[in-house]
């Protein structure tokens, strides 16, 4: 499994490399793991800027300049949240995508909401989404699965923009 995690990052690597592109991390639950697996690449200073952990909610807001309003009406574990802090890593670092995680590793619930509940935001050109997900499995599991799924979106888009200039 290891393997495909590392073809996922090159293969997200070469795609942001191809269209001029660099991406930085928002991190939350998964606490740098993100920045690791793109950084594992070979080459990866070419399109990796950097990141931040912004476990706190303050840092969230100081940092990222997540919206208070965004707080108070949705929590950090949500769809909006996620947006928001990857649309401001982005403005933090300069680079062309920003990509978020935010949610509940456990072992206990966040907001109300239940170990497992994730959302990975994504925000780039012409683009600012949100997946959610919902991730069973320990601590360990939820936060290495929310990497994938990371990834995964990412190249899901990187994707899309390829076929268009195709």
């Amino acid at each position: 499994m290891a393997r495909d995690q590392i073809t996922l990052s090159q293969k997200v690597h070469l795609w942001l490399r191809a269209g001029g592109h660099t991406v930085a991390t928002a991190e939350s639950l998964t606490g740098g793991q993100l920045a690791v697996r793109f950084t594992e690449t070979p080459g990866a200073s070419e399109t990796y800027l950097g990141g931040v952990v912004t476990y706190a909610t303050a840092l969230k807001q100081s940092l990222l300049d997540v919206d208070d309003a965004i707080v108070e009406k949705h929590g950090v574990v949500s769809a909006e949240c996620a947006r928001a802090m990857a649309s401001g890593v982005r403005a933090l670092t300069g680079a062309s995508y920003g990509v978020a995680t935010t949610g509940v590793a456990g072992p206990s619930e966040q907001e109300g909401k239940a170990p497992g509940t994730v959302f990975v935001g994504i925000a780039g050109p012409g683009v600012v989404e949100a997946v959610a997900l919902e991730v069973p499995g320990e601590r360990a599991e939820v936060t290495e699965r929310t990497c994938d799924e990371a990834l995964s979106a990412l190249a899901d888009i990187l994707a899309r923009e390829e076929e268009g200039l195709g």
